[in-house]
């Protein structure tokens, strides 16, 4: 973190952002967008220096809508509208109150909140904006004295690492992250299309709206329209242009049927439609009666046109749907207008060679994370996977506008889906029940930051496996849960090994707690000279010393960590001398026995047979110097007749394949 500066304007010290600089740092990642161009041309200014008498939102709201500028951040500036709408997702994304210019209290600095990866994150910045000949040269208010909008923008960018990484990007992900609910992205493609074949491997297909689903909805939902390509009605929109649907309703026509018109918001400011209801002169206005032309086309507001739905459904290619979110920042479901007033989430994580199995044509799928839902009363649900973005570096990024939109995806994003399997019986075999269809899934695997699954469900408990399309792809991701009933969420953890069975004889089970501590006994493998400073436990293998057959052992080396958080770990063992106050490991020796490679699990274990003697058991880490909490049981077989009795206190479960068991 750089130091905070402060800057002199008149009588007043203005804060100065030295994490996020007026220069081309701040401005630029790699110069592949046309912002390239504005270097050495931009000068950062505060509004007071812009306008005489600047505010962060005009008198007249409509005023207060997004135009674009110089920076291709339709993407962005179609999800601000949602702001506008809801006045309690404004005062969370822009705390109220906060001193503008011409207060005392005005220090020349912002905070804002995003919603990031679970939580919200704050973002502060000051208040100096980039201008070219003393005009904002990127996005701001159709009020010229209105500054909330270049203002987030910055904010937006500071929390991206530039103002270029603005450049082209998804509608959905810009409304997860100023609203913190749901988003999905829906096709409006020809539906022929729809009896093509669809395969694992169709990662890109996105389902077909129906706009009569959303009808019921359409005051609170934000929705966004987009275009790949430019319709012959839109001679000026550009490839994977985004714009606003602003309002949509049905119209009685002269002739006494209906139709359905759309007002459309161009991020531009700027009309670029020319289609049958332009303006006043469209031939559309003739087929409804004169005052309610004269009505609809006054509400078109600069940068605004009417369609109707054939025309809609034509030149645009996708709709992004935002969730309504309440007042009391509940989501309500797109499907029923049901509350989901239950929420939960929990953080999870690929990881290759342990947890990430790839998709269900992969035999290594049932590796994946799994996690249970518990519905306790039949409601309606939805689950969201939402990965984290892939770590950029400036240098290396690189999105060229007018470049195919799946690479520039692909860039960022696994192809990923959520798979649900409702659970009969408290034990389940888990290969055999994912060989049988899931109840519940997302489409197909998507090179998208979320996916949802919607389902009505009844009481019962139900396995999520989320996976990526490649086996081996590594990524951290979210799993959210929204419901109208009451539901729990838990991971399953890794499956502990099972203990020997005791129909054949006994077994003396003992357990030793420890801990790697960084600097101190954290010593890493045997590649490591540092190895030797492990933990370490003794351990005997029958005291008789007549004995001469070897003893059934099985270890078992645990990790408390969480799931996304786990190290390499594994274990040696080591033949010691017997007696001695002080177990002396033999260092120029091999061990006796070993659980290695390190493996990326919460346990791995071993099972071997011991001539008796004395032994110490040596736990690792792979790495040294990380510091955690283990557990390390030891099963050693007892020989003793066996004596028949009547007490019953329980039945042994013989396992012949993996079974997991259902956390209540």
């Amino acid at each position: 973190m750089k130091e905070e500066a402060w800057g002199w304007h008149g009588d007043q010290v203005l804060f100065e952002d030295g994490d996020f600089p007026c220069d081309d740092s701040s401005l630029l990642s790699d110069g592949s967008t046309p912002v390239a161009r504005l270097r050495g041309d931009v000068t950062w200014r505060r509004p007071q220096e812009v306008s005489q008498s600047p505010t962060l939102f005009p008198e007249n709201i409509n005023l207060g809508h997004a135009k674009q500028g110089l920076l291709g951040d339709c993407w962005f500036l179609c999800a601000c509208t949602v702001l506008l709408k809801n006045k309690h997702l404004l005062n969370k994304v822009l705390p109220p109150d906060q001193p503008q210019w011409g207060d005392s209290r005005y220090r020349g600095s912002f905070l804002f909140h995003f919603w990031q990866q679970g939580h919200w994150t704050e973002v502060t910045i000051d208040d100096r904006l980039p201008c070219v000949n003393s005009a904002l040269c990127f996005s701001r208010c159709h009020s010229p004295t209105a500054f909330w909008v270049a203002l987030l923008e910055k904010a937006y960018a500071k929390l991206h690492g530039s103002y270029e990484l603005l450049w082209a990007g998804q509608v959905s992900e810009a409304l997860v992250d100023l609203t913190g609910g749901l988003s999905e992205r829906w096709n409006l493609g020809d539906a022929g299309s729809e009896e093509e074949p669809r395969t694992e491997q169709d990662s890109d297909r996105v389902r077909r709206l129906d706009l009569n689903l959303l009808y019921p909805m359409k005051d609170g939902c934000a929705l966004s329209c987009s275009t790949h390509s430019s319709p012959g009605g839109a001679t000026e929109l550009d490839q994977y242009h985004a714009l606003t649907v602003m309002e949509w309703l049905d119209v009685r026509m002269v002739s006494g049927g209906q139709v359905r018109l759309l007002r459309i918001r161009n991020p531009w400011g700027r009309c670029c439609w020319g289609g049958a209801w332009i303006g006043s002169s469209g031939a559309g206005w003739n087929s409804v009666e004169p005052s309610c032309a004269a009505d609809l086309q006054g509400k078109a507001a600069e940068g605004e046109f009417w369609l109707d739905e054939s025309e809609f459904l034509s030149h645009f290619h996708d709709v992004t749907v935002g969730y309504p979110i309440s007042d009391e920042m509940h989501l309500k479901s797109i499907y029923t207008g049901n509350l989901l007033t239950h929420t939960h989430q929990l953080a999870g994580r690929w990881i290759k060679g342990h947890s990430a199995g790839g998709c269900r044509n992969c035999s290594s799928y049932g590796n994946n994370p799994k996690f249970w839902l518990k519905v306790s009363e039949a409601g309606e649900v939805l689950v969201s996977l939402l990965q984290h973005r892939k770590q950029r570096r400036k240098e290396q990024y690189t999105q060229m506008p007018g470049k195919d939109s799946k690479n520039t995806k692909h860039q960022h994003y696994q192809a990923v889906a959520l798979h649900m399997w409702k659970v009969e019986k408290k034990r389940f075999n888990l290969s055999r029940m994912l060989n049988k269809p899931p109840c519940a899934s997302t489409h197909c695997h998507a090179y998208e930051r979320e996916v949802v699954l919607h389902a009505q469900l009844e009481p019962a408990h139900y396995l999520l496996i989320p996976s990526t399309f490649l086996a081996g792809a590594e990524a951290h991701f979210l799993i959210r849960v929204f419901s109208s009933s009451p539901t729990s969420l838990s991971a399953l953890k890794s499956p502990a090994p099972s203990l020997p069975s005791t129909t054949d004889g006994e077994w003396e089970i003992v357990c030793f707690q420890g801990s790697w501590v960084m600097g101190t006994n954290a010593g890493g493998s045997r590649n490591f000279p540092s190895h030797w400073q492990n933990p370490c436990f003794p351990f005997t293998v029958c005291d008789d010393t007549a004995a001469t057959s070897e003893v059934n052992v099985r270890i078992t080396l645990h990790q408390t960590s969480h799931d996304t958080d786990l190290y390499p770990i594994g274990f040696h063992i080591y033949k010691v001398a017997a007696g001695g106050s002080e177990v002396a490991l033999p260092k120029d020796e091999e061990p006796v026995a070993s659980c290695v490679p390190h493996c990326y699990t919460q346990d791995v274990s071993l099972a071997c047979c011991l001539p008796p003697g004395a032994y110490a058991i040596v736990p690792s880490t792979y790495q040294p110097d990380l510091s955690g909490n283990f557990t390390l049981t030891l099963a050693r077989r007892v020989h003793r007749k066996v004596v028949k009795s009547q007490e019953r206190l329980g039945r042994a479960i013989q396992e012949v394949s993996h079974i997991s068991v259902m956390q209540s």
